[in-house]
């Protein structure tokens, strides 16, 4: 298998079925796939009795046919982590961090429209990278690949035919915060105004359906009065409506393929209660939409690439609610989006949700990298930091942060051994998460290949990171 100016992989060495496959890097610092054996399909050079195949997507999709376990698969209801992977170079990172734990279900091509859309990447790309990336890393289990915030049924079109298997509807644009405060008499006109056709009901069915049936749930009971009834379906009906119509659209578009469906109501501006969240799953039972996980709003704030912000016996007392609401119509798993650095509300969640959980995390790993820059790279991290600074006012304005920009120090007060701390500070942590698209606009080349230069750091900073967030949702160390 050797070659000169050639270093093989060994995590990824595998045989199957009499063939051999590899991955190797260059003293160029490309990357090759190696193939001895039945070769069929591949596109390369052959030498020495290898094929030497580029990391095209041609041959990404004869690896995942030939190697199934990359092929992505629905998790079901096992715990389920998603490692977003904004610059496609993490994934060997994220691999090394989830092997060592059992009972963790891995997403290693998870991607939203919006950072698809800031990065530049396709939904192929992004799932392309994550086949490789866990190839080189050695990894054997299933995984799943997610078509994250999906808002319209277009967008949905490229992640189907690239084989996403999760997919998470976000119809936030659809749910009325103005109905959480709304006087009742608003509420009415509200109601009124509802999509009655689509949600396949009426106001009369509504009352006659919540109004003096308590639902008992053992420690507690969901009960409705007029102004809360209303006030759920004034805030949530047009976005059961629109989950109903994305959902119809996504089973007919994959026939006979499996799928999942996520429904996310979290980026919204005002908390999900119990009561709520109870309408939307009646709601969307009632109306044959079946999903995997849920994500509501929950209180406090989650904020990005930061701890839980809010009261911690609060969030426990209403998050024991949605996991038993959750286990009563489903159950299905609660999900927990802007997920990564949640570091308090971990034990919480682990314990009232019993293993039925998906976690997502994305810009933490984005933050990683540049963590690895400000030990490799120290002048350059200094230029990402003041062209971060520069356009944190405006990149921030699709994003829950809370950071000030004066608490964020100039690259030129700060000596190079205190770059890497700021990783670790509060505001600099969301400046520098929030302008990640601005970066890659400008340094993005530079920025990959000085992580694929040191991709050996990259991958140890992620996966000590990774292990913090995935050891509270993990059943134990994997005994290797």
């Amino acid at each position: 298998m050797e070659r000169e100016g050639l270093t093989v992989y060994r995590d990824s060495m595998t045989e199957r079925d009499g063939t051999t496959y590899f991955l190797a890097a260059t003293d160029e610092g490309d990357q090759l796939l190696g193939v001895k054996g039945d070769d069929a399909g591949f596109e390369g050079e052959r030498q020495d009795g290898v094929l030497f195949c580029p990391l095209t997507h041609e041959n990404a999709a004869v690896v995942r046919d030939r190697l199934d376990w990359l092929r992505p698969v629905c998790l079901g209801l096992e715990t389920s982590f998603g490692f977003g992977d904004r610059l496609g170079l993490a994934t060997p990172g994220h691999v090394r961090a989830v092997q060592q734990f059992r009972g963790v279900a891995p997403i290693f091509a998870q991607q939203s429209v919006r950072e698809n859309a800031r990065t530049g990447r396709t939904p192929q790309q992004v799932l392309d990278d994550a086949t490789w990336g866990a190839f080189q890393a050695g990894w054997r289990g299933p995984l799943g690949a997610d078509a994250d915030h999906l808002k319209t049924p277009e967008a949905m079109d490229a992640f189907i035919s690239a084989g996403y298997t999760f997919y998470t509807i976000d119809p936030g644009d659809h749910v009325d915060d103005e109905a959480h405060t709304a006087a009742l008499a608003a509420l009415q006109v509200k109601v009124d105004a509802l999509p009655w056709r689509m949600l396949e009901t009426s106001r009369a069915d509504l009352e006659q359906r919540y109004l003096n049936h308590p639902l008992d749930l053992g420690d507690f009971a969901i009960t409705f009065d007029r102004d809360t009834l209303y006030r759920a379906a004034a805030k949530y009906g047009r976005a059961i409506a629109h989950t109903a119509r994305m959902y119809r659209y996504l089973v007919e578009q994959m026939g006979d393929e499996p799928f999942e469906l996520e429904v996310s109501v979290d980026e919204t501006e005002t908390p999900t209660s119990p009561q709520e969240h109870t309408f939307i799953a009646n709601a969307l039972k009632r109306l044959g939409v079946r999903w995997v996980s849920l994500a509501p709003r929950y209180i406090g704030r989650f904020e990005k690439g930061v701890d839980y912000i809010g009261d911690l016996q609060q969030f426990e007392a209403e998050l024991s609610k949605h996991a038993a609401i959750a286990h009563a119509f489903g159950p299905y798993k609660l999900s927990v989006h802007s997920g990564s650095d949640k570091f308090s509300i971990y034990p919480i969640i682990a314990e009232h949700t019993d293993g039925l959980v998906h976690v997502k995390t994305a810009g933490t790993s984005y933050l990683e990298a540049l963590r690895a820059m400000a030990q490799v790279a120290p002048d350059f991290f200094r230029e990402i930091l003041m062209l971060a600074r520069e356009r944190y006012e405006t990149d921030r304005a699709t994003y829950h942060v809370s950071a000030e920009l004066d608490k964020v120090p100039p690259s030129e007060l700060l000596d190079n051994a205190d770059l890497a701390d700021l990783l670790d500070q509060f505001d600099a942590r969301q400046v520098l998460h929030v302008t990640f698209g601005s970066v890659l606009d400008r340094f993005g080349d530079r920025l990959l290949s000085t992580l694929e230069a040191h991709e050996e750091i990259y991958a140890r900073l992620l996966e000590r990171h990774l292990q913090r967030h995935l050891s509270p949702f993990a059943q134990g160390l994997r005994l290797v």
